[in-house]
Order: structure tokens, then C-alpha cells, then sequence
């Protein structure tokens, strides 16, 4: 029993800094001995690694020699019929009938069995690779510091062209170039045989020729009236100047009738361009070249070869280490 008028001691709430140190110094021993063992680990083991790394990449150098090399081919699309995802679809249906080698599908296209061998296709939507397109607020904060220049409008078109473009990249990979460009063709004159868009294309298309006789022929017409206009203001020169009265007494502004007429051949030269650009439901950008697929340093023989055999002699002397320990465990019988 604590006598009377003695004190406990008092617990200080100050760090040994002693103790510290040795936690610390304890730690760095702990790691050093790790390494150690690790490097002893490796030295022990350097002809098997040395050994398996020239064996790797010998098999690298044999299977690129042996091996056919994969090709790609590149083609940029814009759906015209807001058809995007009859886009989708129909790559879809391609990449299940490829592997599944459907012998009805290939020759309705009029493509060999075999030549479809390693052969496959994969879509991109082309907005979600613009990276270096500036967001909603860095674009604001753009336009707040060009202020009134004329490079904002610029800016903004180029902006919202990157974020609405219809466009997509369809890869295609094979391995015999020649062959393989030509069924990358066949495969997208398939994209172009659906009968509704089609029609309906061809709906539009109809629709747009309509309107460009009629603005041709108002166009025509506000061309006579702006005649008419300049011959009778040459016989009249006491009219109220910029108007002109016809019969009915109902006046005529010819400033009016140039913005109309402007606005007729606006309308009718974007509409032949639409001619001009949606001839099939599916519009070919641009149908590219095959080329080699470049893989990452990772992934090519010369080097994915070295390491899966390292990787499995790895796995292996773990795997006997961990035996041994577990038969450690057991206790002797």
C-alpha cells in the first residue's frame, strides 16, 4: 500500500528519442538484411537467369522468323441517319460471325473460309480520343482572356467540333495484307446494305434536289423583281428611293430581297454538299493502307519471352520455398 503524502510517479508524455533511433536503426537492418537476401537469392541463381533470358529471347527471334506479323487497317466513318448505333450493331454482328466462322454469313459476302483466319475488327468513337481539347470551364477561362478577338469564334467551332463529330475509327486486323484489304472492303460495303436507311437516304437526298430547284427558281425570281426595280427607277427618277410600288400600290424593299436572296444561296449551297457527302447512310472518310501493328516494348517476343520464362522459374523456386516451409510446420511423427 502507496503510504500517505507519497506521490506515483509521474508519466511523461516527451519521446525517448533513444528508442527512436533504435526502432529506426532496427528497421534499416530489417531492410538491409532483406536486400541481402534478395541479392544472394539472384546470385546464387545467375547462370538460370542468364540462361532463361538468352533462351527468351532466342524464342522471341525465332517466333517473329516463324510468325506471320499482324496487320491493321484504319477507317474513318460518319454515320449520316443518326444511325450511330445500327453502327455498332453491325460491327457486332461482324466480330460474333468471325469467331463463331459462320461458313453462310462469309460466303453471302462472297469471302473464303479460310481467309479469315487471325482475322478481326474492333470500333472507336473519335471523341473519346481528342485529348488535348480544352473542357468546358478552361474553355471560358479562354474566352475571358482573348475578350473581344475575333479568335474566339474559332475557338468555339473548334471546340464543339470535337465534341460533336460523328466521326469513328473501325480496325480491322489480319494477317495477309492483300486479303485482308479486301475483306475490310467487302465488310463495309455490308454496312451500306440495310434497305431502311437505304430509303431513307434516298428520301433526303430527293427532298434536297426539290429544295435546290425551288431556291434556284426564287432566286430567279428576286433577280426579275430587282430588274424590274432598276429599269423603272431608270425611267423614274422621282420614286422613293430603296422602294419600289408595284401595281397593288403595295411596296417592295429591295434590301430585303438581297438578304433573301443571300439566304437562298446559302441554303442551296449546304444543301449539295449534304448531295456531296451523304451518298450512302454510312459515309467512308477515309479508307486506309494496311500496316504493321508496332506493339509496346512489354509485348514484343524479343522481350515478352525473356521475361514469362524468368517469370516462371520465379514462380516455381516460390512455390518450393513455400513447401519447404509448410513441411517446416509439421510436426515430426
Amino acid at each position: 500500500m502507496a503510504t500517505p503524502g507519497t506521490k506515483p510517479p509521474e508519466t511523461s508524455d516527451e519521446i525517448d528519442l533513444g528508442q527512436l533511433f533504435k526502432l529506426i536503426g532496427k528497421g534499416f537492418q530489417k531492410m538491409f538484411r532483406g536486400f541481402l537476401l534478395i541479392y544472394l537469392y539472384f546470385k546464387r541463381n545467375f547462370f538460370w537467369f542468364a540462361g532463361l533470358g538468352v533462351l527468351g529471347v532466342l524464342t522471341g527471334y525465332l517466333v517473329n522468323r516463324l510468325v506471320e506479323p499482324l496487320q491493321k487497317l484504319d477507317v474513318i466513318v460518319t454515320p449520316n441517319l443518326d444511325n450511330r448505333n445500327y453502327l455498332y450493331d453491325v460491327v457486332a454482328e461482324l466480330q460474333s460471325n468471325l469467331k463463331a466462322k459462320d461458313t453462310a454469313f462469309l460466303r453471302s459476302q462472297g469471302i473464303p473460309v479460310n481467309s479469315v483466319e487471325g482475322f478481326d475488327l474492333e470500333i472507336t468513337d473519335l471523341r473519346t480520343k481528342s485529348t488535348n481539347t480544352p473542357g468546358d470551364s478552361e474553355l471560358l477561362e479562354l474566352m475571358k482572356d482573348f475578350g473581344n478577338s475575333p479568335a474566339i469564334g474559332d475557338l468555339v467551332r473548334e471546340a464543339l467540333r470535337e465534341k460533336t463529330t460523328k466521326d469513328h475509327r473501325i480496325t480491322f486486323y489480319f494477317k495477309d495484307p492483300i486479303a485482308g484489304e479486301a475483306i475490310a472492303g467487302k465488310f463495309m460495303e455490308y454496312f451500306n446494305t440495310n434497305a431502311y436507311y437505304s430509303q431513307l437516304l434516298e428520301t433526303q437526298r430527293k427532298n434536297a434536289q426539290e429544295r435546290i430547284q425551288r431556291n434556284d427558281s426564287l432566286v430567279k425570281q428576286i433577280d426579275q423583281l430587282i430588274n424590274n426595280y432598276t429599269e423603272q427607277m431608270n425611267r423614274e427618277q422621282g420614286g422613293t428611293e430603296g422602294r419600289l410600288v408595284l401595281e397593288n400600290q403595295e411596296p417592295l424593299n429591295v434590301p430585303s430581297l438581297f438578304e433573301l436572296k443571300n439566304q437562298l444561296i446559302r441554303d442551296t449551297e449546304a444543301k449539295r454538299l449534304e448531295l456531296d457527302m451523304k451518298q450512302e447512310a454510312i459515309t467512308i472518310v477515309s479508307f486506309g493502307k494496311p500496316h504493321k501493328v508496332i506493339k509496346p516494348l512489354a509485348l514484343k517476343n524479343i522481350v515478352l519471352f525473356p521475361l514469362l520464362f524468368i517469370g516462371g522459374f520465379l514462380v516455381v523456386s516460390m512455390v518450393r520455398y513455400l513447401n519447404r516451409k509448410s513441411m517446416e510446420l509439421i510436426p515430426n511423427k
